[in-house]
């Protein structure tokens, strides 16, 4: 039987804490696209060592030490295992595809690739993901950050008709 999500308001108090916490202990905010940046350019370095060494893509990460031990990368693999863990002591953890009554399987895991892929780009365009941007950037009062995220919310609400169909 699961039991009901959080309060908002004191995740949100609690977020912010671990975001003073993060500045405090690794002078960097939070954040998730750099992991998958380290970890894609140590994929490419253990494949292909000339092709991340001729890239500067790859080569500013690997320039910065150990992949895979970056502190992005160790954050990232936290959030999955601390979301995997407070999904199961809240009786919420399984495995299933959610989707609309109009929508297939195989259209919802398309969909859902599209956007990661297309968030995947943002990020790299932005400079950093949703997380960086509105938490890290926005608790710096970055003005990029901030206009950032007013485009999210207004590219959120023009798609709204188009993917409220696959849910209704």
């Amino acid at each position: 039987m699961s039991r009901p999500y959080a309060n908002p308001y004191i995740a949100g108090v609690a977020l912010g804490l671990v975001l003073l916490g993060c500045f405090v202990m690794t002078g960097q905010g939070l954040g998730a696209s750099g992991a998958f940046g380290n970890a894609s350019s140590g994929v490419v370095n253990a494949l292909a060592p000339g092709v991340a060494a001729a890239n500067s893509y790859f080569r500013d990460y690997l320039q910065a030490g150990s992949v895979w031990t970056a502190w992005i990368v160790a954050e990232v693999l936290g959030v999955i295992v601390g979301g995997a863990v407070s999904a199961g002591l809240h009786g919420r953890f399984k495995f299933e595809i959610v989707r609309g009554p109009h929508a297939g399987t195989a259209q919802r895991l398309l969909a859902a690739g599209a956007g990661g892929i297309l968030m995947g780009c943002g990020a790299v365009l932005a400079r950093g993901c949703t997380s960086g941007q509105a938490l890290s950037g926005g608790a710096l009062l970055s003005v990029g950050s901030w206009a950032f995220m007013l485009a999210v919310f207004v590219a959120a609400y023009a798609a709204m008709p188009f993917f409220r169909r696959l849910w209704s």
